[in-house]
């Protein structure tokens, strides 16, 4: 029996990720992040360490490193118990859910509340250009190379198979990145006030707590619609969301205290946190919210 907690790759993602680094392989075995960083040829990148260094003198001294320290630990609690969450399956309650999804959510409400007060987001948006499949290569080449980054995804459940997964949402997704369109660009001439709109980085983390926050109540209240593989299928865009926040966490984490991320690899955390957070929020509402009648739990009245 497959294993339903596990991203399921296809051999066409896998050949996509291949390609799209520019890798040549004999291997029909899956890829993995330490095959990945010892066969990219990694330079230093100017332009990422100018955008990571903009965005680390823009923001010093203004983020809360204990506040971010105590979230950070918080929510890999969280994570790393989201397989207990998936064995319980559907939340329980006569009159409303009970709360089981909001509270893995809860310590990423801490940070994004935190990060919008001193300004992170708009920082971030100003000095990090809008998705293109150059860009999205020279994040995934720096991030490939971050190992402070996936010892971090580490300690919070995701084993290697689940890091590569991470980066291949990023790889492979050019055209849709491409859709989201950071705020500062904008043109003036839409039909909705762009003041309103908030910056890029921000849409992906409130949107991810937002979708998460609520399948407590979607999921109570549409029960006798859910299958166990509605819940399966869900389960790795959660843990990819929440996984996308704790690397854009732990890079807040990196400016606050200084670490060992280098100016090129907090850009491409920023940019990879991002990507993995809005692939994730459209993969989900596939998965979880539009139930289909293929999808849905035979009725018993028929």
């Amino acid at each position: 029996m497959a294993n339903v907690n596990r991203p399921q790759v296809s051999v066409a993602d896998q050949e996509a990720l291949a390609r799209n680094l520019g890798i040549s392989r004999e291997s029909n075995e899956e890829l993995t992040i330490e095959e990945l960083r010892g066969t990219i040829d990694v330079t230093a990148d100017p332009e990422f360490a100018s955008m990571g260094e903009a965005i680390r003198d823009d923001l010093t001294g203004k983020l809360d490193n204990e506040l971010l320290e105590h979230a950070l630990a918080e929510l890999s609690t969280q994570i790393n118990r989201l397989s207990e969450v998936r064995e319980a399956g559907i939340p329980g309650g006569e009159t409303e859910p009970e709360a089981l999804y909001r509270e893995l959510v809860e310590p990423g409400w801490a940070i994004y509340d935190h990060l919008v007060e001193t300004g992170f987001f708009d920082s971030v948006e100003a000095n990090l250009p809008r998705f293109t499949p150059e860009h999205i290569e020279g994040t995934a080449n720096e991030l490939i190379q971050a190992e402070p980054l996936a010892a971090a995804l580490e300690e919070c459940g995701f084993d290697e198979r689940e890091q590569t997964v991470l980066v291949m949402n990023v790889v492979n997704n050019n055209d849709r990145l491409a859709r989201w369109t950071p705020t500062k660009d904008i043109p003036d001439e839409v039909e909705f006030n762009v003041e309103d709109v908030p910056p890029l980085q921000q849409r992906a983390m409130g949107g991810s707590l937002l979708w998460v926050k609520n399948l407590d109540i979607h999921l109570w209240q549409k029960k006798f619609l859910i299958t166990d593989e509605i819940l399966d299928d869900g389960y790795w865009d959660v843990k990819a969301m929440l996984g996308g926040l704790y690397v854009m966490a732990t890079a807040a984490h990196e400016i606050a205290e200084g670490g060992s991320l280098s100016d090129s690899q907090l850009a491409a955390a920023l940019s990879a946190s991002t990507a993995i957070m809005i692939t994730n929020q459209e993969e989900i509402v596939k998965d979880m919210f539009w139930i289909t009648e293929e999808m849905r739990k035979p009725s018993t009245l028929r």
